[in-house]
């Protein structure tokens, strides 16, 4: 890495923590209904919006009627969102005249956005109208993001409350992240990025004149569409002349302001946050990164104040803060690197002086490598699945850090609300560890850690390696499954190992050479996703109301601190022995293998 990359890796993370700290502070007192603005100037909204719904705030639940409450919702979310995916051809704001999904691509886009994965096997532009985008898509990306705090609440309290059968209501909880939390946010970044020229309009397309026409040759039709062919059954050929180019519209600010917020992912276009009428500037580009690690890294200090100790809260955002600037590092290290190839064939491959050189394909030369490196690591330490380059022309070892990332959990940083509760799944198996080590009930923030905890950790970790595991080989064992595959090879296996690892962990990016809009990918990458989101958030609950029930313990000498730099890295050594470990075999045969097969000169 040059200075140019470090400093812009160093000035993220500053920007970032110096943010987050406050909006982690603001989000305790949302939660805990002591923030002014909850009880002075949301309280009308909120009670309005509780007497609609017929719901008593007061009334709390245990963990058993909060998971119902959410698997409830979010299946009725996934149903209506089908509806209107299949049906936009009969809906309005709709200038194109987009017609309906087809029955598979529909269920696989309402379980994703669902999900919070927001995989997209579709462009964006030619598929989906305005309402469609609106009212199905932008709203889940709000109910999704807002599902994940609210889980994570409910186990923050569970950790607060002791002799407790009840860890909160989760329709409150809905409400205020949405109200208090996210919807503010998304007002003032989707300003941003209509001052830095991300479009907001509800135009039909424009047609507008090309700098120089082209003209090619193609089949000569008839008024029916039918090929003419000449005496000899041969296409009669006609040369076709092309001055003007149709650019897209839309609402795209308001939409790419709480996708990125709520680490959904989903692009208003096919090329995503590539796409300059979503991403204009390279400031933009940094906001965007910003939006998408701002609330998880901020809850990692509503942990820490919710459960009485601030410093909790800290341990957690170091280890994921150490984890994310490694990445950072292994990432850009290995863009700038390049194609050894190239080396060899004496071409030069640096940009400028301050821009270090290397594999530029696939990304955008108004951000370069940095920050499209940081952008890759970003958008996969989070499960937001956003894309400001393409990830299928990484080198192997600059897909295999976001693919690892993904492989993890999530959990550096992560998804908003999934993000945190998953690392602090990890912090119970580290302290369960630690405690295995040294003979001693294991302890974490005041609670016993028992054996029902440890069973419900251990499905919410080894579960979606169940799922990309046993995906993948599903997929590369089928005629359906390899008949996507466009590159035969490591780098085939690769890519559909990335696209189970994306579905199951709920990230949203993947390789792109692979061809998923298949009835096959459609129903496995749905399966996965779903499972991936909802079989791990029941057994978080379960763990929210194991802990509210049992009795805060006193801290003693043989208490094991959990806010030192001894249980980051205790916790950074479980997340990669446990995390990562499970899929080296499968790296081994994807980018690993790619890697060597590179430097060897093939």
């Amino acid at each position: 890495m040059n200075a140019n990359t470090f400093t812009q890796t160093a000035i993220f993370l500053v920007v970032l923590i110096a943010l987050a700290i406050p909006l982690g502070r603001y989000m305790a007192s949302v939660f805990e209904g002591t923030s002014a603005i909850v009880r002075k100037i949301g309280r009308p909204i909120e009670s309005m919006l509780y007497r609609i719904a017929g719901v008593d705030p007061e009334a709390e639940m245990s963990w058993k009627q909060y998971a119902l409450a959410v698997l409830l919702f979010n299946v009725l979310g996934a149903i209506v969102l089908y509806a209107i995916l299949r049906l936009q051809g009969l809906l309005p704001l709709n200038p194109q005249g987009m017609s309906g999904m087809t029955p598979d691509a529909a269920f696989n886009t309402a379980i994703s956005f669902v999900a919070n994965t927001n995989w997209q096997d579709y462009g964006g532009e030619s598929t989906l109208g305005y309402l469609a985008q609106m009212l199905g898509l932008t709203v889940q990306n709000f109910l999704s993001a807002a599902t994940g705090i609210a889980v994570v609440i409910a186990l923050i309290r569970g950790f607060k409350r002791h002799s407790a059968q009840t860890i909160g209501n989760f329709w409150v909880d809905l409400t205020r992240s949405t109200l208090y939390v996210l919807m503010p946010l998304a007002i003032v970044f989707a300003l941003v990025f209509v001052s830095q020229g991300a479009i907001q309009n509800f135009k039909a397309y424009e047609d507008v004149p090309t700098l120089q026409a082209t003209t090619y040759q193609a089949p000569k039709t008839d008024a029916q569409g039918n090929a003419v062919k000449d005496a000899k059954g041969n296409p009669v050929m006609q040369d076709v002349k092309v001055d003007k180019q149709s650019l897209p519209m839309g609402p795209v600010a308001s939409q790419e302001s709480i996708k990125m917020l709520g680490t959904n992912g989903g692009g208003f276009f096919n090329a995503n946050s590539a796409h300059p009428f979503e991403n204009p500037t390279p400031f933009s580009n940094f906001m965007q990164m910003l939006a998408i690690l701002i609330i998880p890294a901020g809850l990692c200090i509503t942990f820490g104040r919710m459960v009485g100790d601030g410093r909790q809260g800290y341990a957690v955002l170091a280890a994921m803060t150490i984890a994310f600037a490694v990445a950072c590092v292994g990432e850009i290290s290995a863009e700038q690197a390049g194609n050894p190839l190239f080396t060899s064939l004496h071409v030069d491959t640096h940009a400028s002086a301050l821009q270090a050189g290397g594999n530029m394909e696939g990304k955008e030369t108004r951000l370069g490598i940095a920050q499209s490196g940081i952008f890759t690591v970003v958008t996969t330490a989070a499960s937001c699945g956003a894309v400001a380059n393409t990830h299928d022309s990484l080198t192997p070892l600059g897909g295999l850090i976001p693919m690892l990332l993904i492989q993890l959990g999530e959990v550096i940083f992560g998804g908003v609300g999934s993000g945190l509760y998953g690392m602090l799944a990890f912090a119970l198996l580290a302290v369960f560890v630690a405690g295995l080590m040294i003979g001693r009930t294991p302890e974490y923030v005041g609670k016993k850690i028992e054996a029902f905890d440890m069973k419900m950790v251990s499905i919410v970790i080894l579960l979606t390696p169940l799922l990309v595991l046993l995906g993948t080989s599903i997929a590369v064992l089928t005629e359906a499954g390899r008949a996507g595959i466009a590159n035969p090879g490591a780098h085939g296996f690769s890519e559909i190992l990335y696209a189970f690892s994306s579905a199951a962990n709920n990230n949203g990016s993947a390789f792109a050479g692979l061809s998923v809009n298949t009835p096959f990918y459609n129903t496995m990458l749905a399966i996965a996703m779903w499972f991936g989101r909802f079989g791990t958030i029941v057994p978080i609950l379960a763990i929210a109301g194991s802990l509210a029930a049992k009795k805060r313990l006193a801290v003693n000498a043989g208490t094991l601190p959990t806010h030192g730099p001894l249980f980051v890295v205790l916790l950074l050594g479980t997340l990669l022995l446990v995390g990562a470990l499970t899929y080296v075999p499968a790296l081994a045969l994807g980018p690993i293998v790619e890697h060597l097969t590179m430097i060897a000169g093939h």
